[in-house]
């Protein structure tokens, strides 16, 4: 069948997305992340709109962005077609019972924590597809296609259901062999302290210069190299860089394992949990219902481990 003249005359559907994203978000790089894009071919999309229709949608600034007339004449029509078009699909999964779940979480929790572990999963339950999405942005579950989350934090998800399923907490790992040396809490002033800068927005935050002051040690806890992923922190100290003050979820392999050695059984509650995030009624349908109790099986190792450590509460 062919397409109507005004369908036919219609930009390109990856145009208009790389659109109703930058414009949601004004901000190209921003909106790149979101749809999982290099800025250089967002801006293409941009520019490729643009030229389709004949003006300029966007107003490049030094380091922002702004709509033309014309963008702010465009944008609602183009953020409610693709809301519809979302809605559409996803209604379309819930009553044909797709076989494919979409989650995201952490890119720390989901490369140290659920990737290791779906081959359980997949070995359980063949006829369900897992798909992740790493990111620590908080997705909208319609519009990014997302059907549940797994949030770490202190926030409440309201309007959505959501359960906790731990409770995380830091310490000091390393390698055996760098542990062997330590017979104190005293020698890490000597050590290189690496930093996982992925808990910075926690008030007050677990760091190093806390937990040296809770092990009654006087060091600079601040000095070390930093990073702003919890797995490159975790990798680091696996590698034998120095001592990381590692997240119990993310080292729990690396421990059973023998491939990282927590020399001092102290630690700090983060004061944040694992929290399971989906749209209000989903949670009992029949694709999550069966991850979300996969899940729970799962932490339960989790709670067992943090008993073998001495975790004290947070203190400014």
């Amino acid at each position: 069948m062919a397409l109507s003249d005004s369908a036919a005359r219609l930009p390109p559907l990856t145009a208009l997305r790389a659109f109703e994203a930058a414009s949601r978000n004004m901000s190209f790089a921003k909106a790149a992340e979101e749809l999982f894009v290099t800025p250089a071919a967002l801006s293409y999309q941009i520019k490729s709109l643009e030229e389709h229709l004949g003006t300029p949608l966007f107003r490049r600034l030094n380091r922002a962005v702004e709509l033309t007339d014309a963008g702010r004449a465009l944008r609602p029509g183009v953020a409610v077609g693709f809301d519809a078009l979302i809605q559409a699909v996803r209604s379309l999964e819930r009553l044909t019972g797709g076989t494919v779940l979409t989650v995201t979480a952490g890119p720390g929790f989901t490369a140290k924590w659920l990737a290791p572990r779906f081959f359980r999963f997949a070995e359980a339950h063949p006829g369900i597809e897992l798909r992740f999405v790493a990111s620590l942005r908080m997705m909208d579950f319609d519009r990014d296609g997302i059907d549940a989350a797994i949030r770490f934090g202190t926030g409440i998800d309201t309007g959505a259901y959501s359960e906790t399923l731990a409770d995380d907490w830091v310490m000091p790992v390393c390698t055996p062999d760098l542990a062997e040396t330590l017979k104190s809490p005293a020698e890490l002033a000597g050590q290189t302290l690496i930093h996982d800068d992925s808990l910075i927005f926690m008030d007050p935050c677990p760091d190093w210069p806390m937990w040296l002051k809770l092990a009654g040690v006087a060091a600079d806890g601040t000095r070390g190299p930093r990073f702003s992923n919890a797995d490159h922190a975790v990798d680091a100290a696996q590698d034998g860089g120095g001592v990381v003050l590692a997240r119990g979820s993310l080292v729990e392999r690396d421990l059973a394992a023998g491939r990282l050695v927590a020399p001092f059984k102290m630690g700090i509650d983060t004061g944040g949990q694992f929290r399971f995030v989906c749209p209000m009624g989903r949670e009992t349908s029949p694709l999550i219902e069966t991850f979300l109790g996969w899940l729970r099986e799962e932490v339960v190792s989790l709670g067992k481990l943090r008993q073998a450590y001495d975790v004290r509460p947070l203190r400014r």
